[in-house]
């Protein structure tokens, strides 16, 4: 591992700083000129907020205030009006939630916890309701490797907690729920071109949706987009070698979206092909050689039905399947090595939702997933001899069973259950119970716990080059249990206020360790690991479109013995104001996200930082015409995020100030 880096502050010279924190200040101060705007079409009244519906908690329709969890939505106007291009980048904005970025894979942390390379497995997303996690490595995807372009996303839902007594696997620190649009929002073509500095990016999207005469509601999509990447300085520790990654940062992405739905029934692909150029000589590989790289290609595809089988008797049914395959190639010793994988999986989803009994809402599931493919290879073209071949398949079957119980106009219980096998742990419970409480019109109060688990996936357990790492076929699984109160009030109509406290605890916790025979890295059960947080938030919406929200979030993680866990940071902080300006037709976003420190494995606390972000767009320039302008990294904050075990690095720095212009045209 390599020295730790000095960490810098706020390095950007003040002549360079004090004209944009001028005309930041001037562009903040015009929004109280907005009360003369016209209503604003990025905004909503926080009444329109609360009324927007929730599906990924429950796997059915429900109201933000029935939902057993400190729910979150985030809207497609709040994703215009602050310019987001990637799922992260949304999700950042909320309370508790905090990014990774190792010059290859973005990584989310929630409530303190993101072990860093950890594949983001302890976070279930899904889009449209189907499981977006392969079943190779187990990932989530994040940043530009989500095979979904953002614009067609109607609303994100983030439900934080366990959710294995709905959803099983993965969902342990949370669900990550993707509603995409409808074609008859488009009502036609839309073509959107975008450039970015820093990365040198471009990238472009053609869609096309409508509602055709027959009712059938048809989307279509598809974007490209291309970035040269930052030639940048790299120190690779134990090798003895530092210099610049000239060339050696680039990026390409490609993703189709195809969608048609009609009365009770909905099917649809997904498809992203996305390569990363590796200028970090990852699971160190010699350093500064070109033409190295790590690639990921996803396809996931299903059709759901609903029928009425009753007045009160609901039946779902969907059906799907994906496939994923992961490329990569790295030299070792001058020598060029590629490292594919390949993940396939398919699988069904019935639901009976019965409401005939007075005041029960009762929900029986059945899910069931083959993976006949979880292969892991690598391949020596100067030595086949030396290939390797791990070969494995799985499976999953469980069954759940929620009762949504109003034992009265003020209080509602959520009683839920799910068993689960799989090939590799076995019989693993997952219960859920819930008392909401609505003393009063304005206030709701939550009463939590649940349980999820997580089986190891294939590389953890089966990956074994006898040189970097062995496998550990009897690896057990991870078990978190979590508790949590929550209390909402509102304020009128325009301010709502909201108070988490948690705890959770995390067993047998799937890390890195060292194989006692071989001395070799080995995937083994570490030491428990306990968190207990506050997370403070508040959501004012005012006059003429203005929002602002604002959390605090302090996060306590300590294994077993005391010892702070790594890149944790105990302090978060996050601010947001949208509003209309006094300019005609013009929308301004700004974001401030602080964070506290982080520990590098090594023990390094790398430095606190704070970094503000700023988004003009306008609609008004011309009919169908959308003009957007984000400055990221407003004022050019340094700063570092930690390195896992397969990096020479112990931290990275991240991207400086950026300038990203949108134009979107309606056709």
């Amino acid at each position: 591992m390599s020295q730790p880096y000095p960490v810098r502050r706020c390095l950007v010279p003040s002549p360079v700083r004090r004209p944009l924190a001028v005309w930041c200040w001037l562009a903040l101060c015009a929004a109280p000129g907005a009360a003369q705007a016209q209503a604003d079409p990025l905004s909503l009244s926080l009444e329109q907020l609360m009324d927007v519906k929730v599906v990924g908690a429950a796997k059915y329709e429900q109201r933000q205030n029935e939902v057993a969890a400190a729910v979150s939505v985030i809207t497609r106007q709040e994703i215009q009006a602050f310019g987001w291009s990637t799922l992260e980048q949304a999700l950042a904005s909320l309370p508790g939630v905090y990014t990774t970025y190792d010059r290859q894979y973005l990584y989310l942390g929630t409530r303190g916890f993101s072990v860093p390379g950890d594949y983001n497995t302890r976070v279930l997303i899904t889009v449209n309701g189907n499981r977006a996690n392969e079943p190779l490595y187990d990932g989530a995807a994040f940043g530009t490797q989500l095979p979904l372009d953002l614009a067609l996303v109607e609303r994100i839902e983030f439900i934080p907690g366990p959710g294995g007594a709905v959803y099983g696997q993965n969902a342990m620190f949370g669900v990550v729920n993707i509603v995409t649009r409808r074609g008859a929002d488009l009502d036609g073509g839309r073509l959107a071109l975008a450039a970015e500095s820093g990365q040198r990016l471009r990238e472009g999207r053609v869609s096309w949706g409508r509602r055709l005469a027959g009712g059938v509601d048809l989307l279509l999509s598809a974007s490209a987009m291309r970035a040269r990447g930052k030639d940048r300085f790299f120190d690779f520790g134990d090798a003895g070698v530092g210099g610049v990654a000239a060339g050696l940062d680039g990026e390409r992405d490609r993703e189709l979206f195809a969608r048609a739905a009609g009365a009770g029934w909905a099917a649809e692909v997904v498809h992203g092909d996305r390569r990363k150029d590796d200028p970090t000589g990852v699971y160190l590989s010699d350093p500064l050689v070109p033409g190295q790289y790590q690639g990921d290609t996803q396809t996931m595809a299903q059709i759901e039905w609903q029928h009425r089988l009753a007045p009160a008797l609901e039946l779902s049914t969907r059906l799907f399947a994906g496939r994923y395959r992961f490329s990569s190639q790295l030299s070792y010793e001058g020598s060029l090595m590629s490292f594919p994988g390949r993940g396939d999986w398919h699988g069904l989803d019935l639901r009976l939702l019965a409401t005939a009994w007075a005041g029960h809402k009762l929900m029986l599931g059945l899910e069931a997933q083959r993976n006949p493919h979880q292969d892991q290879n690598q391949l020596m073209p100067d030595d086949p001899s030396a290939n390797l071949y791990t070969p494995s398949s799985g499976s999953r079957l469980g069954l759940y069973l929620q009762d949504e119980w109003r034992a009265s106009d003020s209080l509602l219980f959520t009683l839920g259950l799910r068993v689960d096998r799989n090939s590799v742990t076995g019989m693993k419970t997952s219960p859920r119970v819930a008392a909401i409480w609505q003393p009063g019109p304005a206030t709701t109060l939550r009463a939590l716990h649940g349980r999820a688990h997580r089986a190891p996936n294939a590389y953890e357990r089966l990956y074994d080059d006898g040189l970097s790492q062995v496998a550990n076929p009897a690896l057990g699984g991870e078990r978190i249990d979590t508790s949590e109160l929550v209390a909402d009030h509102r304020f009128g109509t325009s301010l709502l206020l909201r108070a988490s406290l948690y705890r959770w605890s995390l067993r047998d916790l799937v890390t890195l360790g060292i194989d006692p025979v071989s001395g070799l890295p080995q995937y083994q059960s570490g030491r428990p690991v306990q968190a207990r947080g506050l997370e403070l938030s508040a959501d004012h919406s005012g006059a003429r479109g203005l929002r602002l929200r604002g959390s605090v979030s302090l996060q306590d993680v300590e294994d077993r013995d005391g010892r702070r866990l790594v890149n944790s940071p105990r302090l978060l902080g996050k601010l947001a104001l949208s509003t209309p300006l006094s300019w005609a037709g013009w929308h301004l976003g700004y974001e401030l996200q602080a964070e506290g420190r982080r520990l590098t494995l090594d023990g390094q606390a790398l430095g606190g930082h704070a970094v503000s972000s700023l988004h003009l767009s306008t609609e008004a320039l011309a009919p169908g015409l959308r003009l957007g302008l984000r400055v990221g990294n407003l004022f050019d904050r340094r700063y570092r995020h930690p390195g896992a075990d397969t990096n020479w690095q112990n931290d990275f720095e991240q991207d400086g100030r950026t300038l990203r212009l949108t134009l979107a045209v309606a056709f």
